[in-house]
């Protein structure tokens, strides 16, 4: 079979081999697809993989040997999953591959928000310490998690995954899900209502989907019932929060800061108001790329194709 991948410099800039995947077949690589490079290089393949490539309806209809798209991420919005069912194409999706180092990089926001580490390093290697009458100094206010309440909107392994270290940190946990499918472990967590978890949260973390209910879920309307100095993450989804509200409360003071590793669009098609907002911390949708997360994603990528070719698909989200 012919395998093609469209797009696979993002999950493997060089430091992962390809060589797992190239056996299963005869293989071809590209860094990167443009919408005008996608037919030409796809034509003759009887398997696809892509990353953020689009692969549409128009797409689909013009691939008549393409029997299987595996797709490098646990979102599969990028391909048209109605379409493909109807053309007999199966798609997989990976699942579970980054839960523990984007509830790592949730911290890894918070942390600086609380301490700026960055910040002060700069300021000793430029000399203010050396110039210091004192033993210590700090330029900003140093934030202590321990009592704190961490409020997570969404329950799935990534929100679960941070509630435990939250807990770890001696903060109280509750959670919001607008349809929860775990209850809570050994009471990890409570849940509560959305407006009781914006109301009471000292930190606020999405771990939610990007659905029709849960597109701009942060608005100027969640804001304002917000509690005053809170902090906002998020690692899920960029829509989740409406840019321009989140700006406006960073700007007033309602929230404190802001840590964002996603974006409603990414890369940004411009200036963002949040760039030249100090107390908003942005990210380049990163969180799942600690290289142990990506080799997970690309051993399960290959699982994934070998067993398609062996008969027996697993990881199916369409086309089954």
């Amino acid at each position: 079979m012919k395998i093609v991948v469209l797009d696979g410099f993002t999950l493997n800039p060089g430091d992962l081999s390809w060589e797992g995947m190239a056996s299963l077949g005869t293989f071809e690589c590209y860094d990167r697809t443009s919408r005008e490079e996608l037919i030409d290089r796809a034509k003759d393949a009887e398997i696809l993989i892509t990353n953020k490539t689009p692969i549409n309806r128009t797409t689909l209809s013009q691939l008549p040997k393409l029997r299987y798209i595996g797709v490098l991420a646990t979102g599969y919005n990028i391909v048209d999953s109605v379409a493909a069912k109807e053309f007999g194409v199966i798609v997989t999706n990976v699942p579970t591959y980054g839960t523990k180092s984007v509830a790592q990089f949730v911290f890894a926001h918070l942390l600086e928000i609380c301490h700026h580490v960055a910040e002060h390093s700069q300021s000793v290697k430029a000399g203010k310490w050396n110039r210091t009458e004192d033993f210590c100094y700090w330029d900003r206010p140093l934030i202590e998690l321990d009592g704190k309440v961490m409020g997570i909107i969404g329950t799935g392994r990534i929100g679960v995954e941070t509630a435990k270290i939250a807990s770890a940190f001696g903060m109280k946990v509750i959670a919001y899900a607008p349809r929860p499918k775990l209850t809570p472990n050994e009471g990890l967590f409570e849940y509560v209502t959305l407006e009781t978890l914006l109301m009471t949260s000292d930190v606020i973390s999405l771990h939610c989907p990007l659905t029709d209910e849960t597109r701009g879920l942060l608005n100027d309307a969640a804001f304002e019932i917000m509690k005053t100095g809170a902090i906002v993450i998020n690692t899920s989804r960029g829509p989740l929060i409406d840019e321009d509200a989140l700006a406006r409360a960073l700007k007033s003071g309602k929230v404190y800061a802001a840590g964002l590793d996603v974006m409603t669009y990414e890369p940004p098609k411009g200036p963002s108001p949040l760039f030249e907002i100090e107390n908003c911390q942005i990210t380049p949708h990163i969180a799942w790329a600690p290289k142990e997360a990506r080799q997970r994603l690309l051993n399960t990528a290959i699982q994934n194709v070998r067993a398609f070719i062996e008969g027996d698909p697993i990881n199916v989200v369409s086309g089954n």
